[in-house]
């Protein structure tokens, strides 16, 4: 009998994917949101124990999203994802020692160990086992992590779909045998937050090697959606599925936008620490920006927040309505991503919280109003059965 994975990559029907963006803590908004379609799901399909694993076939995550990704993978249901940010937020952000302070601000070995264990619990291995590998047989989805591998300058995606190049079990340095864990620590190493993970491929063998991953926020990936599509039907993948938008769902999942405006800025503060500080950030945004408007001009947009002036919200809601582009549209599409500008708080019945204690990626004392931010927003905007209503959950 095949395995859960085999059967998602290869089953006949509509597919659907889930990509989750990077934000360190802020990643709890991503799981209020989820936890709400989780609920709206259970209710259309008449079965209470549904999960997302359950519903999504392919699930992709960067960083803070690649946790995520990997707890649906594994079958988790939102509830435990939620346990899993707000008991560990403390210790998965423990400072380092002042002899690293230079270096990184945090200690990465609390979320290592918990990471290790979490993965194995679900999978059913003891706490001693041997740690689960990607391509374990027991994983719910087709999963992909985003990793930036500092050693070769290049973004890396590695997913457990069986048919990829470098997943052919017949080489040495085979993905499907890393350890989960370190793939996904790996993806959440931010550089300046956590030390950067080594990983160690064909290991025992006369060709063992080894790369210095850092976190995939970094690449120009921090939102996979689009890369997720990529993977889904680029021949290289061989994954080769079908296009349209009865055919093919995205739904992707933010941890808050706000642009950093600074309107007193002027020419001379630009200098060497002040670039240091501001432009990953702004690389980061710009990409997750970029790579939503490339999934609204591809794909059907039923749902998403303008994203600017000109552009706007590219949303195709009534059939009367004129395509946002020329281009055939290739799947049916979502972004939900709160607004956690003051206006943005404001809209959502939340003007007393302030948008500095939602906006950043180690905020751990301010857990509860991360997580009020993402349910206020998912009760108001996540609505399943109005935005892609084609894709009904299995009953």
């Amino acid at each position: 009998m095949a395995n859960l994975v085999e059967t998602k990559l290869t089953s006949a029907g509509p597919k659907r994917i889930l990509a989750c963006d990077g934000g360190g803590i802020l990643g709890l908004m991503s799981v209020e949101i989820l936890a709400k379609l989780e609920r709206d799901l259970r209710s259309a399909s008449g079965n209470d124990k549904l999960v997302l694993a359950d519903y999504f076939d392919f699930v992709c995550g960067t960083s803070t999203g690649a946790i995520i990704a990997t707890c649906i993978s594994l079958g988790m249901s939102t509830d435990k994802i939620r346990q899993f940010y707000v008991g560990s937020g403390e210790l998965m952000f423990e400072k380092s020692s002042i002899l690293k302070r230079a270096q990184y601000a945090y200690n990465d070995e609390p979320l290592a160990k918990m990471l290790r264990e979490t993965i194995n619990k679900e999978l059913g291995y003891g706490a001693t086992d041997q740690p689960a590998e990607l391509g374990d047989a027991n994983l719910k989805t087709l999963l992909m992590v985003v990793m930036r591998n500092h050693t070769t300058d290049s973004p890396w995606p590695v997913s457990n779909n069986p048919r990829a190049h470098y997943n052919d079990r017949s080489r040495p340095d085979c993905n499907l045998g890393l350890p989960l864990w370190q793939l996904v620590r790996a993806s959440t190493a931010a550089p300046t937050f956590f030390p950067p993970e080594v990983v160690v491929f064909a290991q025992g063998t006369a060709k063992e090697y080894s790369f210095i991953f850092v976190d995939g926020g970094v690449t120009t990936y921090n939102n996979p959606a689009f890369l997720a599509f990529q993977m889904a039907t680029a021949r290289a993948y061989q994954m080769n599925w079908a296009t349209g938008r009865d055919q093919l769902l995205i739904v992707s999942v933010g941890t808050g936008n706000a642009p950093r405006e600074r309107p007193d800025l002027k020419a001379g503060d630009l200098w060497l620490l002040d670039h240091a500080r501001n432009i990953p950030s702004a690389l980061m945004n710009a990409a997750s920006a970029g790579w939503d408007m490339a999934c609204r001009t591809v794909g059907d947009c039923r749902y998403g927040a303008p994203i600017d002036r000109e552009f706007g919200h590219a949303m195709h809601i009534e059939p009367k309505d004129p395509l946002p582009s020329t281009i055939p549209s290739q799947f049916t599409y979502v972004r939900y991503d709160p607004d956690v500008t003051a206006t943005g708080l404001a809209d959502l019945g939340l003007a007393k919280i302030s948008p500095a204690d939602v906006q950043v990626m180690d905020s751990v004392k301010h857990i509860n109003q991360i997580g009020d931010v993402g349910a206020a927003y998912a009760e108001k905007y996540v609505l399943p059965s109005t935005h892609f209503p084609n894709f009904p959950p299995p009953r």
